[in-house]
């Protein structure tokens, strides 16, 4: 008999209740969390000193304190967590994510990293239609889902790979990963350090930049030309003028005239500026007439014109640009208190990857390696050179402890494949797992998780590369975004110039190029494919369901999108 639609209803209310307690859940053990500001500069190390495995300071500014405290607790300089206190984190209550999502789907089969079948793969790999994504997954894990960050599971014997009809828990909500994943980063901010100015690019101020004198410090000329006092034609003073940095302070008597320079001091009692070419020097007479009238304080920067001593000139959290450095040496700094560029280890996973030369006998070409690296240096972050670690548990077990990074990212192994040994690794070392699959797609088996005893978090991709770039932007930039202190990405939203198809029930990821107002969907969007994310500057951001032409959705800009002249070509 077949299920009377009400029911089906109900049965899909019920999940996303169910989903909503276990965020309040995992909410009111974060809420016991001290939300920590930057710690301060310590000044008390040798500079340029590595410290305890976990810290890393740079050259000539002091290291921050190991980074190791006690088991159960996660602290950082100037910060305090009691003994046991959990390590997630998650969105504050009432911003539940775009809808209920799914339990986790299993795959049917073996899962390989790039290029083959994966939990991902759907009719988007073969569709023609823009983000057609899977319309129906029959291997729902019926099993009620746990908490997210309720603690990690037994590991297997030997950390060998998880039986893949292991538990799957409920995949998270798209929108509520992307926000527990940044203020994760946000409750254990880097110990802030003492930069001079020329090694400051690229960093967030962990404390604002406060005018320490009036901007200008004095009355200067804007313009080449005469400087006058009171009303004219006027006296030519004989000499050289007034030149910038070499200005008098002697006044300037009424009627008379004197050359100066951009930038020059002027003379106190100074009426205005005239420029050169709107001035008329009779030398015979030695007078100056002006060709245009003159007003009172013309083509003069007053002290104090751009700020006063004291104003705020740039807020924390601001990321430190070449204007910004330029405006911090014009106000009298030459250091500057930032936030570390958080460090990144990129572990690539899989047997089958080649790092060069053509695909050839069941091998494919790392696309991830060569990817990661410089998209995550577009972030902000420091990145060491990606490790392939091919598919071997020993050895990610022993970078993942080993390592010393702010956040470590994992390619592949994230599904439930013979190979796929991230997390039975990340049970064996007692790591907490606090999310366990997103409801989006491409990407939805990647993973969150905080190493133990105070360590770095842990972003699993999916293999497929599409999906790895999904992962990237839902995990990994908010984390990192949060380490960093850098402000939340600007949220806003376009119309799509057509049609868009997705899965019924999870998000859907879907690279576009912006063009007028709206928004094109690209073509090769399969989690597998780098076609269409190459030629895009966006991702636009599907609900369940797909959205009609001229729907306005989310969009999350590339890094690189204002830099650079894309055009659709063959892609749309």
């Amino acid at each position: 008999m077949t299920p009377h639609r009400g029911d089906a209803r109900a049965a899909e209310e019920e999940r996303a209740a169910e989903e909503e307690r276990a965020v309040e859940q995992a909410l009111a053990l974060v809420a016991r969390r001290p939300q920590a500001p930057y710690p301060p500069p310590d000044r008390s190390g040798e500079a340029g000193k590595r410290t305890e495995p976990g810290t890393r300071t740079e050259p000539g500014v002091h290291p921050e304190p190991g980074r190791h405290p006690e088991p159960g607790t996660r602290t950082g300089p100037g910060t305090h967590t009691e003994p046991g206190a959990p390590t997630s984190s998650a969105p504050a209550q009432g911003d539940p994510g775009p809808e209920a999502p799914e339990p986790g789907c299993r795959p049917p089969g073996p899962v390989s990293r790039n290029g083959s079948a994966s939990a991902d793969a759907g009719p988007a790999d073969t569709a023609p239609v823009h983000g057609a994504g899977p319309t129906h997954d029959p291997t729902h894990d019926p099993t009620p889902a746990p908490v997210h960050g309720a603690g990690p599971t037994p590991a297997p014997a030997h950390g060998r790979s998880a039986s893949p009809q292991a538990h799957r828990p409920r995949a998270a909500a798209w929108d509520g990963a992307r926000a527990l994943a940044e203020r994760l980063g946000r409750t254990a901010p880097l110990a802030a350090h003492r930069l001079p100015l020329d090694r400051a690019l690229g960093h967030v101020l962990a404390e604002a930049v406060v005018a320490l004198t009036d901007l200008p410090s004095f009355d200067t000329s804007a313009m080449d030309g005469w400087v006058v006092a009171g009303p004219g034609p006027w006296t030519v003073r004989e000499g050289e003028g007034l030149l910038a940095g070499r200005g008098s302070s002697e006044p300037l008597p009424d009627g008379h005239a004197l050359r100066i320079a951009t930038g020059a001091r002027l003379p106190a009692d100074a009426t205005a500026v005239i420029r050169s070419e709107h001035a008329h020097c009779d030398e015979a007479k030695g007078l100056l007439h002006a060709t245009r009238d003159v007003v009172p304080g013309q083509d003069i920067r007053p002290r104090g014109q751009e700020c006063r001593s004291g104003d705020e000139l740039l807020p924390v959290g601001t990321v430190v640009t070449p204007p910004v450095l330029g405006l911090a040496a014009a106000a009298g700094y030459d250091a500057l208190v930032a936030v570390p560029r958080p460090r990144v280890d990129v572990f690539v996973l899989g047997d089958e990857l080649l790092t060069a030369g053509l695909p050839r006998e069941g091998l494919i070409r790392d696309a991830l390696g060569p990817m990661l690296a410089p998209w995550l240096r577009s972030l902000g972050a420091e990145v060491a050179e990606p490790r392939r670690l091919g598919d071997d548990a020993d050895a990610l077990r022993e970078a993942l402890v080993t390592s010393d990074a702010d956040l470590i990212l994992t390619t592949g192994g994230t599904a439930a494949g013979p190979v796929d040994h991230v997390h039975p690794v990340l049970a064996r070392i007692g790591a907490e797992l606090l999310i366990d699959g997103v409801a989006v797609r491409p990407g939805h088996p990647m993973l969150l998780a905080q190493l133990p005893d105070g360590g770095p978090c842990l972003v699993g991709l999916p293999g497929n590369p599409l999906a790895a770039v999904s992962g990237l932007l839902t995990l990994a930039e908010p984390l990192l975004r949060g380490i960093a202190g850098r402000p939340a990405q600007d949220r806003y939203r376009a119309p799509v110039h057509e049609e868009v198809h997705a899965h019924p029930h999870d998000t859907r990821l879907i690279p576009v190029v912006h063009r007028d107002d709206s928004v094109v969907p690209l073509h090769y969007n399969g989690p597998a494919m780098l076609r269409g994310i190459a030629a895009a500057d966006g991702l636009a951001v599907v609900p369940p369901g797909g959205v009609r032409s001229g729907t306005e959705v989310e969009i999350l800009d590339l890094p690189w999108a204002s830099a650079s002249p894309w055009t659709e070509g063959c892609f749309t």
